[in-house]
């Protein structure tokens, strides 16, 4: 079950760099962004300034997650509490993209922590 969640979090992962692409392309028109790109572009909204972070910051903890998940399927680790991580990280980093493209502070820093419990339970099965 925790490769099959490790795969929906790369689907989540695909979709993160679908959206920010999406939403400059709505700034940008197609032409633009389907050419050399050779000027700069208008400035970047502010949606789409917050899904490339939201993007960014997911890339930032998805090696680890990647890996965590890799070395516990391999070692024969899982169990309660690397399910219960994976569903964490995995539903934490789904609720994050849309706090963080409304703007909305403190309650993505709630859901960016959930997330890091979760990698930090995969982890610990990992060295325990």
């Amino acid at each position: 079950m925790e490769l099959h969640l490790l795969g929906w979090t790369l689907i989540l992962a695909v979709v993160q760099i679908l959206l920010p692409a999406m939403w400059r392309n709505r700034e940008t028109g197609v032409e633009y962004n389907a050419g050399p790109r050779d000027k700069e572009g208008p400035p970047m909204g502010k949606v789409t300034g917050r899904l490339f972070r939201a993007q960014r910051n997911l890339f930032e903890t998805l090696p680890l997650f990647i890996a965590a998940v890799l070395i516990v399927h391999i070692t024969h680790q899982e169990g309660a509490m690397t399910l219960w991580g994976c569903w964490l990280y995995l539903l934490a980093r789904i609720v994050y993209v849309p706090l963080y493209a409304l703007g909305i502070p403190w309650v993505r820093s709630l859901v960016y922590m959930v997330s890091m419990f979760g990698l930090l339970l995969l982890l610990l099965a990992v060295v325990f």
